[in-house]
């Protein structure tokens, strides 16, 4: 019927990224498909330490192509074409304005902590006024548990997951790929636990090895790494691949 959203799954594993931080690691976060846009992008105040009032949202694709912008506050996420794997670009005027470029005829102009809390017209002080991001109290302790919940049930996958299994990796939008695993545990700069896999055809990204850490070795493309929710164990014979079947 129209002006009803249906939602047909409760969940998303999205990544976010920040205008102002934009070399850094995206953040994978789980949130309801069921919440409206201003609910989530107040769950957002908390993961990126801007106003929802401000923020404006991207949608990107796993190949990095934007989707479409998340702009209606009232509609739930769910309406949107998201999916598990997607990333979630915050753009937000209200985040801190790097140093200025160093040069021999520029000085940078620094206030003291003591003098910056003296301040009333900073991101700081807008965000203790209205109680935002990390000066909610009770929203960070709500994150916190979710956190912690999602961190316990990652834990309980991984443990299912032993070394030298043959398993099958599922990553939403790709196809299924058959391996076996080399490694369970968690990796240098990276959020929760990994499972390091070496797959039967050359359809990976690595050789067991991320940012200089190795993990396990295996032939180069072979290898990937995965969250435990990606991986189902099972008697999963070895594929056969041919490189004469391949154009």
């Amino acid at each position: 019927m129209e002006g009803i959203q249906v939602i047909t799954q409760d969940y998303i594993n999205v990544h976010i990224t920040k205008s102002d931080s934009e070399d850094a690691a995206p953040v994978e976060r789980r949130f309801k498909k069921g919440i409206t846009v201003l609910e989530f992008k107040t769950k957002l105040e908390l993961v990126t330490g801007g106003s929802a009032a401000t923020m404006k949202l991207k949608l990107y694709d796993n190949k990095n192509n934007l989707v479409c912008d998340i702009d209606n506050n009232d509609a739930l996420l769910g309406s949107y074409p998201i999916d598990d794997g997607m990333r979630i670009h915050v753009v937000d005027k209200f985040a801190l304005v790097k140093d200025f470029d160093t040069s021999d005829s520029a000085e940078r102009f620094r206030l003291s902590e003591e003098e910056y809390e003296k301040k009333g017209d900073t991101l700081r002080s807008f965000l203790q006024r209205n109680k935002l991001g990390k000066y909610n109290e009770e929203e960070m302790n709500k994150l916190k548990e979710q956190q912690q919940k999602e961190l316990e049930e990652e834990a309980k996958l991984a443990a299912a997951v032993v070394v030298g299994s043959r398993c099958e990796v599922r990553v939403p939008q790709q196809a299924a790929r058959r391996a076996t695993v080399r490694y369970n545990g968690p990796l240098a700069a990276a959020r929760g636990l990994w499972i390091g896999v070496q797959y039967d055809e050359p359809r990976g990204k690595n050789d067991g090895s991320v940012n200089g850490h190795r993990y396990f070795t295996c032939p180069p493309n072979y290898g990937g790494f995965v969250k435990p929710v990606y991986v189902t164990v099972g008697d999963f014979p070895e594929e056969q691949f041919d490189l004469d079947d391949e154009i």
